[in-house]
């Protein structure tokens, strides 16, 4: 029943009821007498209370969908709203869970297509600097060596400092070459990567250890990429902001997921509200279904949990996302043109 009709009956029963009784036994007199004035205020006090009680259960599947839809977050999908409550109330309610639904498709379409170009323009970005970059310092450090060969005694000390920058120069851009697009995970599988990318971040103060075993369920290639990507992030994170000394990458197999940790004994997240990083990693991990969660560690630190659900063979969440979009293809991939070094 509607909110109208249950006022409206609850109302319409007080006053027939009201009207019969001052039809029948009951009357008033003037001056009115003390027991008929007791009657009638006993009379709108029970018809008040009734519309309290009646509009409070109306309005309370109101209130409860302004607090859903006061702490709605598009990347944290969770419970819909449950549909009760008046007619009035119960389509609105109904209404909204659609609206969440549609917006959550359209943001996840939307990320898919986003991060594809991302990806491809690493891709072109890491290609680039190892063609471009990377051969120019190549042949410049050809050059040196040359030159070296010929300057003064006095002078070969400078031109070897000049050949060591060149030398780290042409290493960082290999470096961050790989790290923009990661040739091992295609080339090696997502194990070897992992450990790949243990090892790189172990350095300056900083020690990195891995479990990870080789005996992981198949993947689709877009979920791999969303482990090693929300890893690299995790990472990037812990150096970059928990003045940790450990962190720890563990990659384990569940009955239906695979679930990646990386964990660190930093200074925590605190109070501190999500950067873009986060949302990123967030953003990432709607796109194959997975769930992630940034809780503290035990005793200090940080927790990056992403639990990815394993698909059956020849399903990809990432394609039924993307193929809301016409004209993009999940899976092109760019030729790798970085090489590892």
């Amino acid at each position: 029943m509607s909110l109208f009709w249950r006022i409206f009956s609850l109302n319409a029963t007080g006053l027939v009821l009201a009207t019969a009784l001052l039809l029948g036994p009951v009357t008033v007199s003037t001056p009115v007498l003390p027991h008929e004035a007791l009657i009638l205020l006993g009379g709108l006090a029970a018809l008040l209370v009734g519309n309290a009680v009646v509009l409070r259960v109306g309005l309370t599947p109101l209130q409860r969908l302004g607090r859903a839809m006061s702490t709605a977050d598009l990347l944290r999908p969770g419970a819909r709203e449950e549909v009760s409550g008046p007619a009035e109330a119960a389509v609105l309610i109904a209404t909204y869970n659609t609206m969440l639904d549609r917006l959550q498709a359209e943001r996840a379409a939307g990320a898919a297509r986003a991060l594809h170009a991302q990806e491809r323009e690493r891709h072109r970005i890491a290609r680039e600097l190892h063609d471009e970059v990377g051969q120019t310092l190549t042949a410049v450090l050809l050059q040196l060596k040359r030159v070296a060969d010929r300057v003064p005694a006095e002078l070969s000390d400078e031109v070897s400092l000049t050949q060591e920058a060149t030398r780290a120069g042409l290493d960082e851009i290999r470096r961050i070459a790989r790290r923009l697009r990661p040739g091992v995970l295609e080339e090696l599988g997502l194990a070897s990567a992992l450990r790949s990318l243990a090892a790189e971040f172990t350095h300056h103060g900083l020690t990195v250890r891995h479990q990870v075993p080789g005996d992981l369920p198949p993947l689709t290639p877009e979920s791999e990429l969303v482990i090693y990507r929300v890893a690299q992030e995790g990472l990037t994170n812990t150096a970059r902001h928990s003045g940790a000394d450990r962190a720890e990458i563990s990659l384990r197999r569940l009955p239906d997921a695979v679930e990646l940790l990386v964990r660190d004994n930093g200074s925590g997240i605190g109070d501190a509200p999500e950067g873009t990083g986060l949302s990123g990693m967030r953003e990432r991990a709607l796109l194959v279904g997975a769930a992630l969660s940034v809780v503290p560690g035990p005793g200090s630190g940080t927790d990056v949990r992403l639990r990815v659900p394993v698909t059956p063979e020849g399903t990809d969440p990432y394609a039924r996302v993307t193929d809301a979009t016409p004209g993009t293809d999940p899976h092109a991939r760019v030729p790798d043109a970085t090489g590892d070094h």
